[in-house]
């Protein structure tokens, strides 16, 4: 297909953070454009190219980030504090709207806080004994290699010179190589991924290199290299040891939000079921005022979770591993909790979704980082008897498409049956 350049208008703000446009052929969709600019954008078939912004938006602002544009980390620099609120909330209300389901969304609630606190970084080795690190460039697996980052918290600071020095080490390999960083308490912790097994010379260089960086802990696939210091997060009342890799919010703020969203929801339960727990983001805050029942796949963070649970004064946590994709919990399985926590991936879990629609638990807290999976799951739901309380939309990831969501369901007609039971 031939590319061409024209002058558009942008109709709206879609989901991914880009400009939409009606074009003679269909939508097309212009990175980097805002709603009702006028622009010239170098189109090829339904994608675009910004060219020149001839009307720009009111809501348009200056970037603040010089990599704005060419990296492919940040989608939406230069929207306007309120306008980009509303932009997010939209992606939650709409994705109800669509699932048939009409409820108010709360306001966008900022959890960006320090910054991110984690990030991938990407090497990729384009002839023998060069390499390029950096994050990738938007619509493409190409690198942009970059000094800084603005949007990461300053525990974060060493993150790129020592994922750019474990990459130049490995520079006689020719496969990607994704370098997952984490802040903790206790320092970064990198898990690398792509190499596959490392031979001993390679591994040598690489533990001298988290010597020179003073790295926590090095690990390749998950198989730790050396561990300097245990690394250690704060969950509530206590210190938790993550795996190599392990599931974890970005930003401090974004976790410490939704947990407190999920206690207050749950609050005034005795009995917790905590469905896709991972290291227990959730189950170990709960277990300040209630016994928790955590359920996960993960076996290393079920055991990191497990560990970091004996702290006197909290209620008891039981850790049981369980695929809920192959093995959902069923209805007469729940009926014993008072309030059922449900964060399960990105891309939701209808199954599960099914099963507690058709439970008779009182109260059920749903996490989620998809708008789309989570209407579908609460349209399951709704449809098997279930109302909306509230919805609230948690924005840890500024300047992107990505959005959290928690909210409360409560079972129509059960709310004299739990308070029996809480009072019992």
């Amino acid at each position: 297909m031939i590319s061409f350049n024209t002058r558009l208008t942008i109709d709206r703000l879609g989901w991914r953070g880009e400009g939409v446009a009606q074009g003679p052929d269909g939508l097309i969709f212009i990175p980097y454009a805002l709603a009702h600019e006028t622009i010239i954008a170098e189109v090829d078939g339904a994608r675009g190219t910004l060219v020149e912004v001839v009307a720009p938006s009111p809501d348009r602002i200056a970037p603040f980030c010089r990599y704005f544009s060419r990296c492919g980390g940040c989608a939406v620099q230069t929207l306007s504090a309120e306008s980009y609120a509303r932009w997010k909330r939209d992606l939650v209300a709409k994705a109800l709207q669509r699932a048939g389901l009409t409820i108010a969304v709360s306001q966008l609630i900022d959890a960006h806080g320090a910054g991110r606190r984690r990030a991938t970084f990407h090497a990729r080795y384009p002839q023998q004994g060069q390499v390029k690190t950096g994050f990738t460039q938007a619509r493409t697996h190409d690198i942009v290699e970059i000094d800084s980052c603005p949007v990461l918290a300053s525990s974060m600071d060493r993150a790129l010179p020592a994922a750019r020095a474990l990459a130049q080490a490995l520079a006689g390999q020719s496969k990607p190589l994704d370098i997952l960083v984490t802040a903790t308490a206790s320092g970064l912790d990198i898990d690398l991924k792509g190499h596959g097994p490392m031979s001993d010379t390679a591994t040598q260089r690489l533990i001298k290199i988290a010597g020179d960086y003073d790295l926590a802990r090095l690990s390749n696939h998950g198989s730790i290299l050396i561990s300097r210091r245990t690394p250690v997060l704060a969950m509530g009342r206590v210190m938790v040891a993550p795996p190599p890799g392990a599931f974890l919010q970005a930003t401090e703020a974004g976790e410490e939000t939704l947990a407190a969203r999920v206690c207050a929801h749950a609050a005034g339960a005795k009995l917790i079921a905590d469905l896709f727990s991972g290291v227990g983001t959730f189950a170990l805050r709960m277990a300040a005022f209630a016994k928790v029942d955590a359920y996960d796949l993960d076996e290393a963070a079920l055991q990191a979770m497990a560990k970091a649970a004996h702290v006197e004064g909290m209620h008891q946590v039981t850790a049981a591993r369980r695929d809920l994709f192959a093995r959902p919990l069923r209805p007469e399985e729940m009926e014993r909790y008072d309030a059922i926590v449900f964060d399960p991936p990105r891309a939701g879990a209808a199954e599960q979704a099914t099963a507690l629609a058709a439970s008779l638990v009182p109260v059920i807290v749903a996490v989620s980082c998809n708008a789309e999976s989570f209407a579908r799951d609460a349209a399951i739901l709704c449809a098997g008897g279930y109302e909306i309380l509230m919805v609230e939309p948690v924005d840890q990831f500024r300047h992107t498409p990505h959005v959290e969501i928690v909210a409360s369901f409560r079972r129509r007609g059960e709310k004299p049956r739990r308070k029996r039971r809480l009072l019992g």
